[in-house]
């Protein structure tokens, strides 16, 4: 077996550029398996896997940091029923959103996450368009993350006593400057630091439960407030049925909290499994993202509900709307008022830290989903392929962002709300589907449940707070706009990863005492011997080849169009006397040049390929080139080969008759 592994028209070949800024901002480009150093992206062969907790830490910069916003978000949303949806939101968590991902973690060991799952499950252009729809609303969840928690650790700095005056009304200056700095980071290069989320995460937890434990204290010491507020509620409300009834209205507001879960799975790779684990099955590292994920869980459930009673009972409605002191700060504002500003300072900073390091775990999980899908899909432009041209684009997205939201925590919760439940509702339909190919009928229908209620969900915030769907939207018309310019600017490149002949094909190549190696390409449709004996008249009397030549057949056969990159196995194959090499691919021309490159550098000898014209318009037939791999053959094998060997004396040649 032989393999080439860089075909000839990688960038890397070609003379670098001397100007210093291009060479600086497209260091350091990836492969495109997605693999990149940061909180989402999977580890390098030198990394050393952590503990599960560890990770959970990691993970935790998204999840638990939104304790920072979620109780004033919800009392906002709900009011006096906050309590009351918020353990709806606790009960989808556990029961809905947790068991979703432990078959995610299951079914995708290697950080893959519900868009591979759903990848899988839906192949083809479907498949492919459906995936870039979901990077729309991934790309959503991760940008608003990054934006609306800078927000919120602006309002953090602005609120507290000690700030100076001259940050009054400066919300979005202050935003920027915050987004900015993350975008500095990633620009000097951003390596992972599980230890500072270690440290970020314990502390923020710990002083999160100081300040509920104390809360909770006033609660039961102040026993007027649980009068106030039942009374209050009873008065509003009355039917306790009604009350159920609006808190399922008002519970998709509170979706923020669900957030963190495809974070929990894409860092699996970061995870310390078993050392019986084998890639094929790494039971351990399974078993520690379970772990991780129901422990998480857990964690940020227990804060949910004793934050939410705690802060609606304690603040005044007033404080919860905009401009007031609690608003995007309800912890922060109990921690002042019943702890002191020396302890409500510290806690202020624990906060703007927390958010200001998810807003990296974000842009990190923005820098692994394009490298990840795009770059198979050919569907993202050269530089994409690097991370600082990356950072600069979602730095100055993550800008206008801000400035249309005007660094509102509250207006920017639907868009964050909708791109969460929108990849939780991939992934409870990404398992659902799973389940169901798998047979398992109890598990069809309780995922199918948990699908309804979480699609239930996402519609209704979708309705109700559509800034989110408008955001979404823009992202996939964007996404699909690049992705198909660049599909279609990139048509003509070698897209064989590596190329493996077995042992007849290398036969009946390499046999060719004196060369050059004779190749007739035919269109695996007819496979009698009498189309096999008038192919080979044709191209000897179009090309006027000697009668006694030794030609070979190539075919290729097309299985998914929609892919663009592929490793090739061309497989030596004798039929009615023939010679025959047949290759699975997903289109012919490029297929047909990589494979005569390789036959070249393998066996020292010219390949000569002949086709037959195309009937049919060319205009047809490029568009089915683009689009299903096939179409105008000739023209376009030798515009790939022209591309890929600059050199015209070793390039291979092509005969059309």
């Amino acid at each position: 077996m032989t393999t080439l592994s860089r075909p000839p028209a990688d960038p890397a070949n070609r003379p670098k550029n001397s100007f210093k800024l291009k060479p600086w901002l497209l260091e350091g480009m990836p492969d495109t398996s997605g693999k990149r150093q940061g909180p989402h992206g999977r580890p390098s062969d030198s990394h050393k896997p952590q503990a599960w907790w560890k990770v959970m830490c990691l993970t935790g910069l998204d999840y638990f940091s939104t304790l920072g916003y979620q109780p004033a978000i919800a009392a906002l949303a709900a009011g006096l029923l906050s309590p009351l949806a918020t353990l709806l939101l606790v009960t989808a968590t556990l029961a809905g959103a947790l068991p979703v991902y432990r078959r995610v973690a299951r079914e995708s060991p290697r950080g893959e996450g519900s868009i591979s799952m759903l990848e899988r499950l839906l192949p083809r252009w479907g498949g492919k368009l459906f995936v870039l729809a979901l990077l729309g609303f991934a790309a959503t969840d991760f940008m608003i993350t990054i934006t609306l928690s800078a927000a919120d650790a602006t309002a953090h700095l602005i609120e507290n006593p000690f700030a100076p005056e001259f940050l009054e009304g400066q919300q979005v200056v202050i935003t920027l400057a915050l987004i900015a700095g993350l975008g500095i980071v990633f620009l000097r290069g951003f390596k992972e630091a599980i230890n500072v989320a270690v440290v970020l995460v314990g502390a923020f937890l710990l002083l999160n439960l100081v300040v509920i434990a104390v809360s909770i204290g006033h609660v039961f010491t102040e026993t007027r407030v649980i009068t106030d507020w039942w009374t209050a509620l009873t008065t509003s409300h009355g039917d306790p049925i009604m009350m159920i009834a609006l808190a399922l209205l008002v519970f998709p507001r509170l979706a923020l909290g669900l957030s963190g879960f495809e974070t929990g799975v894409a860092v699996m790779p970061q995870i310390k499994g078993h050392p019986a684990d084998t890639e094929a099955n790494p039971a351990g590292r399974i078993k520690g993202a379970h772990k991780l994920l129901t422990t998480a869980a857990i964690i940020m459930s227990s804060f949910l509900i004793t934050s939410s009673f705690t802060t609606v009972m304690l603040i005044p409605a007033a404080e919860f709307q905009p401009g007031g002191k609690a608003d995007g700060r309800a912890l922060a504002y109990l921690a002042h008022k019943f702890m002191g500003d020396g302890f409500g300072t510290v806690y202020d900073i624990s906060t703007i830290a927390i958010l200001w390091f998810a807003g990296a775990s974000a842009m990190a999980g923005l820098l692994n989903l394009v490298p990840r899908y795009l770059p198979r899909y050919g569907m993202a432009p050269a530089w994409a392929l690097a991370l600082r041209p990356l950072v600069l684009v979602f730095t100055v997205i993550a800008f206008i962002v801000t400035v249309i939201f005007q660094a509102d925590v509250n207006a920017q919760g639907g868009a964050y709300a909708t791109g969460v439940l929108v990849l939780i509702t991939s992934a409870s339909i990404a398992v659902t589907l799973s389940a169901r190919r798998k047979k398992q009928r109890g598990q069809v229908i309780g995922f199918g449940i948990i699908s309804l209620v979480f699609v239930y969900t996402t519609v209704v915030n979708s309705i109700e707070r559509p800034d989110g769907l408008k955001i979404a939207a823009l992202f996939i018309l964007g996404i699909l706009v690049v992705s198909f310019a660049s599909r279609m600017r990139r048509a003509f490149e070698l897209r064989a990863t590596h190329i493996k002949m077995d042992r007849k094909a290398l036969e009946f190549t390499a046999n060719a005492a004196e060369g050059p190696v004779r190749i007739i390409a035919h269109e695996p449709k007819r496979f009698s011997a009498d189309r096999y004996k008038e192919k080979l008249e044709h191209a000897q009397q179009a090309n006027h080849l000697p009668l006694d030549c030794d030609a070979v057949f190539i075919e290729i056969i097309v299985d998914d169009s929609s892919d663009f990159e592929q490793e090739l196995q061309v497989v030596g194959k004798e039929r009615h006397g023939f010679k025959i090499l047949e290759v699975h691919s997903n289109n012919v021309p490029n297929t047909l040049a990589a494979v005569l490159l390789h036959i070249r550098d393998v066996t020292g000898f010219m390949p000569h390929i002949y086709f037959r014209w195309t009937e049919g318009n060319p205009i047809s037939n490029l568009s089915r080139f683009l689009f299903f791999g096939e179409g105008e053959i000739a023209p376009v094998t030798r515009e790939v080969l022209r591309e890929a060997e600059p050199d015209i004396t070793r390039r291979p040649w092509v005969h059309v008759g």
